[in-house]
C-alpha cells in the first residue's frame, strides 16, 4: 500500500512541475499594462510597506526566486528580474511577500526560520543514517530510531512551509489587486500561476510525510 501511495504522490509531483512551467511559459506572454519589471513591482511593494532595508537583486537560473532573511535580500532569476509580464510580477510580489513576514515577525516564518541551522546540519546525514539503521535494524534499530526522528524534523519543516508560502501568495495577490498594479487579466494570471507553484510545496510535503511513515513501519516490522 505504501508504495501505491508514493507513487501517486511522484506521479503527482511531475504532473504538477509540468503544470507549474507551462503557467509561467503563459502568463510570461501576457505583458503588464503599467510596464514594470519584475524588479520594479518588488521595489515598489517594499516600500508601500514601508521596507526600506530590504534590497532586491538578480540571481542565476529560472525559478530560483527566494526571500533570503540573513542578508535580507530579495533574489529575483534573471527573467523575473528583467520581464515585465504577468508571470514576473507574480513572482516578484511573492518573494517581496515573504520580506513583509519577515519584517512583521510573521510566526510561521519565524517557526520555519528557527528550523533552518538545524535542518542545514542534519540534511545531509539523515539519508546515511536511515540507510545504515535499515540494514542494521536486528542488531542496532536504535540507529533507524534516530533517523526516523531526524528525517521527522524534515517533514514538519515542510508542513510549516505550508502556511508560509500560501501566505506570502495572498499578501501578494492583496497588494497586487489593492494598488492597482495589474489588469483583471493580469490579476488572474499572477493567481494562477502562483496557485500551482504552492501546490509544488502540498505535494513536497505529502511526500515527506509518506517517507517518513514508511521508515516507521520498516521500524515496526511492518514492512510490506
Amino acid at each position: 500500500m505504501i508504495w501505491i501511495f508514493m507513487i501517486a504522490v511522484m506521479a503527482a509531483s511531475y504532473y504538477i512541475q509540468y503544470k507549474l512551467k507551462s503557467k509561467f511559459e503563459k502568463y510570461s506572454k501576457i505583458h503588464l499594462q503599467n510596464g514594470m519589471s519584475g524588479a520594479e513591482i518588488a521595489q515598489k511593494m517594499l516600500l508601500d510597506h514601508g521596507i526600506r532595508d530590504v534590497r532586491v537583486i538578480s540571481t542565476p537560473g529560472r525559478l530560483t526566486d527566494h526571500y533570503n532573511p540573513a542578508d535580507k535580500t530579495v533574489n529575483l532569476s534573471e527573467a523575473v528580474y528583467n520581464e515585465r509580464n504577468a508571470a514576473a510580477a507574480a513572482v516578484a510580489a511573492h518573494e517581496v511577500g515573504h520580506a513583509v513576514q519577515h519584517a512583521t515577525a510573521y510566526h510561521w516564518l519565524t517557526m520555519r526560520s528557527k528550523m533552518v541551522p538545524v535542518l542545514s546540519v542534519t540534511s545531509n546525514i539523515v539519508p546515511w543514517v536511515l540507510l545504515a539503521g535499515v540494514f542494521m535494524l536486528n542488531t542496532f534499530p536504535q540507529l533507524l530510531l534516530l533517523g526516523i526522528v531526524l528525517f521527522a524534523l524534515t517533514t514538519i519543516f515542510s508542513f510549516i512551509t505550508l502556511p508560509v508560502e500560501y501566505d506570502a501568495s495572498n499578501r501578494a495577490l492583496k497588494w497586487l489587486q489593492t494598488k492597482n498594479m495589474v489588469t483583471q487579466q493580469e490579476y488572474a494570471g499572477a493567481k494562477d500561476a502562483l496557485s500551482w507553484a504552492a501546490r509544488t510545496y502540498v505535494v513536497a510535503a505529502i511526500s515527506s510525510l509518506g517517507t517518513l511513515l514508511y521508515y516507521v513501519m520498516i521500524y515496526m516490522g511492518r514492512r510490506e
